[in-house]
C-alpha cells in the first residue's frame, strides 16, 4: 500500500500525461460509500495546484425523477441499477459536448433529486486542455464506456462501504449491510458488477478500504 498523497500524485501524473481531446474525460466510479466524491475532489485539487483547469461534475445531479426511479418498485434492485440515472442527459449535457468536435458548452447539473424536480445549471464553457473529473455510480455501464479517456474504480467491500455511507448522518440508511432497507442498493450494485464488470473496464482500480493507505489493484497503461 501507498499513502493517499502518493497515490493521488501518481494519478495526477498519469492524467497530466494524457493528451486532451480536447477535454480529458475521467470517471471516478465505485459503490455507495466508497469515497468517490472525496477522492475526486482531492484529485481535482492536486491537478489545479499543478496548473490544470479541472471541471468537477457528479452523476448525482443527473438523476431521473422519482416516478422513473421507482417504476419497477420502491425496493427493486434492478430499478436502482437501470433507472436511477438519466444517462442520456449526462451524455447530452456533459460528455458529448466535451468530446472531440463537441461544443465545449456543458452543464454541471440538470436535476435536484432531493426536491425531485428539474434544476438545470447554467451553461459553462470548457477550454481545450481542461480535465473533467466526474464521480458517480455505474459509470462503466456499456452506455458510457466510450465516453471516458481514463477512469478509476474504487474497490471497497460492502461491510465497509455501507456503514461508512450511513455515518454521513440521518437519511443515509442503516449501517447494517444485511438490513432489508439496504437490499435495493447492494443487490443493484451486484447486478452492475455482473453485467458491466467495472473493475475490468477501469483504467485504474484502487482498494480504498483503508482511506489513508489505499492500494492499487490494477493499473492499465493507456
Amino acid at each position: 500500500m501507498t499513502t493517499r498523497a502518493e497515490l493521488l500524485g501518481r494519478l495526477a501524473n498519469r492524467l497530466g500525461a494524457h493528451s486532451a481531446r480536447p477535454v480529458l474525460r475521467v470517471a471516478v466510479d465505485g459503490v455507495d460509500g466508497a469515497g468517490k466524491t472525496t477522492f475526486a475532489d482531492e484529485l481535482a485539487q492536486l491537478l489545479r495546484q499543478r496548473g490544470r483547469r479541472v471541471l468537477r461534475v457528479s452523476a448525482d445531479s443527473f438523476h431521473h425523477p422519482r416516478e422513473v426511479r421507482y417504476r419497477r418498485g420502491r425496493h427493486s434492485p434492478e430499478g436502482f441499477y437501470r433507472d436511477s440515472y438519466d444517462l442520456s442527459a449526462l451524455r447530452r449535457e456533459v460528455l458529448d459536448p466535451l468530446a472531440a468536435r463537441g461544443s465545449l458548452s456543458y452543464r454541471v447539473a440538470v436535476f435536484d433529486v432531493q426536491r425531485d424536480e428539474p434544476a438545470p445549471a447554467p451553461f459553462q464553457q470548457a477550454r481545450p486542455g481542461d480535465i473533467l473529473i466526474l464521480d458517480g455510480l455505474f459509470l462503466h455501464r456499456p452506455e458510457l464506456r466510450d465516453a471516458w479517456d481514463d477512469s478509476v474504480f474504487l474497490h471497497v467491500p460492502f461491510e465497509v462501504s455501507v456503514p461508512r455511507g450511513a455515518a454521513r448522518g440521518p437519511g443515509y440508511g442503516s449501517p447494517d449491510p444485511m438490513a432489508e432497507s439496504n437490499r435495493r442498493y447492494i443487490e443493484g450494485q451486484r447486478l452492475y458488477f455482473r453485467e458491466a464488470v467495472p473493475e475490468q473496464q477501469a483504467g485504474v482500480v484502487v482498494d480504498n478500504t483503508e482511506l489513508t493507505r489505499p492500494a492499487v489493484l490494477h493499473w492499465r497503461e493507456r
